[in-house]
């Protein structure tokens, strides 16, 4: 079963309607945006509530074997550090990092009891390059890393495997939100000068579904912009 968390929107609902054309199992899990399509295969849960998240395990235990589990939601928050809002600065590391940690807590005896499991998380080239008020963002996402590989430390015995795709700048999701100009000034950065199509993101995502010997890493799928 392929759960994919963020799917009522940007790249989990494009994920999400990929693997539904291919005919694969799919449980969609959304949390402020409500769906307007797979209605039936859509579930909310607060990431950011442990008891919410496990009660969707729960809920769901008879569907959720061979586990393959997509994180695709988070959040952002952009303010330079010195003007920034602790409280919604903790509340983006809460959504994006610990909410991602959740699913994977909820899910993980599912996984270790049936010796499967592939858990693939999306982290982003912010935390990367350095970028000037992202430092909630780059925190979140930079968060995943360490985290993947404490991870797969714990599990890699039990044929779990856990990994990171950090994303450059793509035809879909937050970009939208990014006016145009500097659209121009991010492409004219990258080696292509263009962003890259959401069909990669799949095949890597469909590569780590398949691969078992890729563990605790991290690629990078951002057209050489570093």
């Amino acid at each position: 079963m392929i759960v994919i968390t963020g799917a009522s929107g940007g790249i989990g609902h494009f994920l999400m309607k990929k693997f539904i054309d291919e005919g694969a199992p799919v449980i969609g899990l959304y949390h402020n945006s409500t769906p307007t399509e797979h209605t039936d295969i859509m579930f909310r849960a607060d990431l950011s509530n442990p008891e919410d998240v496990k009660n969707f395990a729960t809920s769901h235990a008879e569907k959720l074997s061979k586990i393959i589990l997509i994180n695709c939601a988070g959040t952002n928050y952009n303010a330079f550090a010195h003007k920034a809002d602790p409280v919604k600065w903790a509340q983006l590391i809460t959504i994006n990092l610990a909410g991602t940690f959740n699913i994977i807590n909820a899910l993980l005896p599912k996984m270790r009891e049936e010796n499967f499991g592939r858990i693939i998380n999306f982290s982003s080239i912010v935390a990367q390059m350095g970028i000037g008020g992202t430092s909630a963002y780059a925190a979140s996402k930079s968060g995943l890393w360490g985290m993947a590989k404490a991870i797969a430390a714990e599990n890699a015995s039990k044929g779990i495997t856990i990994n990171n795709l950090n994303l450059g700048y793509f035809d879909i999701g937050m970009i939208k939100d990014v006016p145009a100009e500097m659209q121009d000034l991010i492409k004219d950065k990258i080696p292509g000068k263009k962003f890259g199509n959401p069909e990669d993101i799949y095949k890597a995502v469909k590569f780590l579904s398949e691969a078992e010997y890729i563990t605790g890493s991290s690629i990078d799928i951002n057209g050489g912009l570093y």
